[in-house]
């Protein structure tokens, strides 16, 4: 084992800029933005306001931690922002979170969803036990590729982000010029789908489901350690990355428009990747991106366990945790923290149940209306995603208070902005999930308290 446990720079840029980008381009905007316009009412102006208003949030909170970035690079970039405001406790509960639930959870989801289109294209129930079957193989592929080589899981990071990419521009640039030259876009943009009954809660609810989409972004400060120029790279990747996809998913979701109605959308489900691709490019070419796309989750995927494998090693380096002298080792064969792998593939498949069985399967999973009966079956996915964003706001509070080297902007135009920003997530979760926010929070709560238990002081040296 290594004497330092400290971690190799291995990465340069196009991985930071891959991390941002392949993260948050993933499967999200190939089945949210059914559920964006469904909520809506079919209104596709209110669709690409969500779309937009989620972006601008992505970009003003990125705005602030590429401040951070600058500033702070350790082991782990959200847990080195943390303790440079708050302290090692607050430090300790985020990274806590991190690897207990975010990472994990989107880890899973993510495999889940890439294994539901492969049984789409084999032709098997999309949410069944053939589905699960194949997210356990990919989510254990992948760790496997991550804990023994890191640089081979870096560079399949960068890869899988230029496959990705190929369906979302072509359908972007083709299909927005299509839909002009037979005028279906501008039908689409200046009708509403009356047949479409909305939510109730319209565009919070599309905010809060669509959060998905974008999120992922923070989680390359995960390899902020492992960056050769991370004040840099980091920050830079951050910016760039967070504009491209908002520009990306605005012209793919309105050129849905260019052979489909509002009404076949959102009837088209989660499988509108391969009607709207069939309509435009034919079945042949359809049932190829069908297979971009499962590349394309696989490729988020394999980013978010990037993450996971990393969890708990940034509390471990610190002292803190459960056995943090034991799970702090990094193998010197591998350079990867082993043992904290082992235990961040066990919390994926913890969650990977929760999803597959709990929430999509099973007589408890779901009621008359679609949503969750029981009070296990909240969807992870998006709910997590809110709670991030509730515990970023302690930081921009102790930022504008305190940190009087600063500028004006850093200190207090984008605290605040990321303030009103995450407020507002966080009242969209409460308009669009209702009780199942309580029954998430109870949850979150025992866990954070069990963490707490297990924090450890730092011994003096």
């Amino acid at each position: 084992m290594k004497n330092e446990n400290k971690m190799e720079k291995r990465y340069g840029l196009p991985t930071a800029l891959a991390m941002v980008i392949g993260i948050v381009i993933g499967s999200g905007i190939f089945f949210k933005a059914v559920k964006v316009l469904k909520v809506t009412g079919g209104n596709m102006k209110d669709a690409m306001i969500v779309i937009a208003i989620v972006g601008l949030i992505c970009m003003v909170c990125s705005l602030f931690f590429a401040k951070m970035g600058r500033e702070y690079a350790s082991c782990n970039g959200l847990v080195d922002y943390a303790e440079a405001t708050l302290g090692e406790k607050y430090a300790y509960l985020m990274g806590w979170f991190l690897a207990l639930f975010y990472y994990p959870i989107i880890g899973a989801t993510l495999s889940y969803i890439a294994a539901s289109y492969v049984s789409m294209m084999i032709g098997v129930e999309m949410y069944g036990q053939t589905t699960t079957g194949i997210a356990v193989f990919f989510m254990l592929t992948l760790a496997t590729v991550n804990m023994l080589a890191p640089k081979l899981g870096g560079k399949l990071q960068v890869s899988t982000t230029v496959i990705k990419l190929i369906p979302l521009v072509l359908m972007s640039i083709v299909g927005l010029i299509l839909g002009f030259v037979n005028g279906n876009s501008l039908n689409a943009i200046n009708s509403i789908a009356t047949s479409l009954p909305s939510s109730g809660s319209g565009i919070f609810a599309g905010v809060c489901s669509f959060a998905f989409a974008y999120e992922g972004w923070i989680s390359a400060t995960a390899i902020n350690s492992e960056l050769k120029n991370p004040k840099r790279d980091l920050p830079f990747a951050l910016i760039i990355g967070s504009i491209f996809c908002t520009v990306l998913y605005m012209s793919y979701v309105f050129s849905m428009t260019a052979t489909l109605s509002i009404e076949e959308i959102v009837a088209a489900g989660d499988y509108l990747p391969i009607i709207a691709f069939g309509n435009v490019f034919g079945e042949f070419v359809a049932n190829i991106i069908l297979v971009f796309i499962i590349i394309s989750c696989l490729g988020t995927a394999n980013g978010m366990i990037m993450c996971t494998l990393r969890g708990l090693y940034a509390l471990s380096v610190r002292g803190l945790g459960p056995k943090p002298e034991t799970l702090a080792e990094v193998d010197d064969s591998t350079g990867m923290p082993l043992k904290c792998s082992i235990i961040g593939v066990g919390l994926m498949g913890f969650w990977l149940f929760q999803t597959s069985t709990l929430f999509f399967q099973g007589p408890l999973a779901f009621n008359g209306t679609g949503n969750p009966a029981w009070l296990f079956a909240w969807e992870a996915d998006e709910i997590c995603i809110i709670t991030l964003y509730a515990m970023y706001i302690p930081m921009f509070i102790y930022v504008m208070i305190h940190q009087k080297s600063f500028s004006v902007l850093y200190r207090f135009i984008l605290p605040f902005l990321s303030i009103l920003a995450s407020l507002f997530m966080c009242y969209s979760s409460y308009l669009s999930y209702g009780i199942q926010i309580l029954y998430y929070l109870i949850f979150y709560a025992i866990m954070m308290g069990i963490g707490l238990i297990f924090m450890k002081p730092k011994k003096k040296q």
